[in-house]
């Protein structure tokens, strides 16, 4: 006979050796209310079991179905000997928070209905065509979602962009050491995560990387890139990721205009790499592919770094403000926001939206409900003119 609802809430109970009574305290119900739920003549309503899951360090599904929680397969290139074992399970305790959250969210039936992404074509044989078409293709998608040019998106902007139009979560986060960024699909989410870092080109080619291999269905198992090299990867799936987020990053119109603008003199081709917000090594493979700069001028813009390139050019303030954006975390919002919205709506509890943000659920709750601040004694509002400053942080 398979187990019920009940159950399970009941095997919650045992696990944690308390009484009935102290269980229904716990979760909130009187022992009247539990006592009915637990011989089926009243039903659990969907608190009672966000409570009782919190309260087992469990999962609602789990309440429901018995079903284990679903965790990712991790690609082969995972074991990759630049991330050890501490790192890999650094890794996949990053990857529950984002697995419980959107498998709270699917539950209460909330999971939004994600967009068609542009597919690879079929007719074309040869991956580096594959992902120079599929870039292509996904910026026409973001220009008829209103994106101006990617050249003239900063990385903050970019993301919010792809977010938007391809219905992407993107997180930067602190991955483990060796890791540059991760990426995971299944039918309810599509995940990216790129990881904090000083060096604000390599976090932007990381981000278009991930999303060529979301577009093209690489990531129904987690992947994880170690040190992108553009043009250096033997991994046919990598050389189309690495293609698309070229031709994202630096399209071929933009390119084509860019060439038509005069010659390309060393204080252009620093003032490109600062547009694009790509590396100088990128640049000048790009420029490479259309024959518009020498062997030798090639590899001088190579020995440049962006931040020189942003030096030469004046903009050495742009530089340190892209920086400090690659170096802050960022956490998906629209995640939290259903995850809240679920919680005022009495759906659940706040532990779901703790665990997303990587809190302790009483300071999350200090920070959603604080307590009202205490009125001055011998100061009203009314006391206050016009020319008084008031500032509150």
């Amino acid at each position: 006979m398979s187990e019920s609802v009940i159950d399970r809430a009941r095997k919650v109970m045992t696990a944690a050796s308390v009484s009935q009574a102290a269980f229904a305290e716990a979760i909130g119900l009187t022992s009247d209310k539990l006592s009915k739920s637990l011989t089926g003549v009243r039903r659990f309503t969907s608190l009672d079991l966000a409570r009782i899951a919190e309260f087992g360090n469990t999962t609602v599904d789990w309440l429901l179905t018995g079903r284990e929680p679903q965790r990712p397969a991790f690609a082969a290139r995972t074991s990759t000997p630049a991330v050890d074992e501490r790192g890999r399970e650094r890794l996949k305790d990053l990857v529950e928070r984002f697995t419980t959250a959107y498998e709270v969210i699917d539950l209460l039936g909330l999971s939004p209905d994600l967009p068609e992404l542009p597919a690879v074509r079929a007719d074309l044989k040869r991956y580096v065509d594959q992902g120079v078409a599929l870039a292509e293709d996904a910026l026409g998608r973001l220009r008829v979602e209103g994106a101006p040019s990617v050249g003239e998106l900063g990385t903050a902007d970019l993301v919010q962009a792809m977010e938007g139009t391809f219905g992407l979560d993107v997180a930067k986060v602190g991955l483990p050491d060796g890791l540059d960024g991760a990426a995971w699909q299944a039918d309810g989410f599509r995940l990216i995560m790129i990881a904090l870092t000083d060096v604000p080109t390599r976090q932007r080619f990381t981000l278009a990387h991930e999303l060529g291999h979301i577009l093209a269905m690489d990531a129904q198992d987690l992947l994880t890139e170690t040190h992108l090299s553009p043009g250096h990867q033997k991994d046919l799936t990598e050389v189309r990721a690495n293609v698309f987020a070229a031709n994202l990053l630096m399209p071929r119109d933009e390119i084509v205009s860019a060439l038509q603008e005069g010659e390309l003199t060393d204080e252009r081709l620093t003032g490109l790499v600062v547009r694009f917000q790509v590396s100088p090594s990128a640049l000048a493979a790009r420029l490479g592919q259309f024959g518009a700069i020498a062997p030798e001028t090639a590899s001088r813009l190579r020995g440049l770094t962006t931040q020189t390139c942003h030096w030469l050019t004046g903009q050495s303030d742009l530089y340190e403000a892209r920086k400090t954006w690659s170096q802050a975390k960022r956490l998906p919002f629209r995640p939290a926001q259903l995850l809240y919205e679920a919680y005022l709506a009495g759906d659940t509890t706040l532990r779901p939206l703790a665990a997303y943000t990587g809190l302790d659920v009483d300071r999350v709750r200090a920070m959603l409900e604080p307590e009202p601040v205490p009125q001055d004694e011998g100061i009203s509002s009314t006391d206050v003119g016009e020319e008084d400053l008031v500032f509150q942080p």
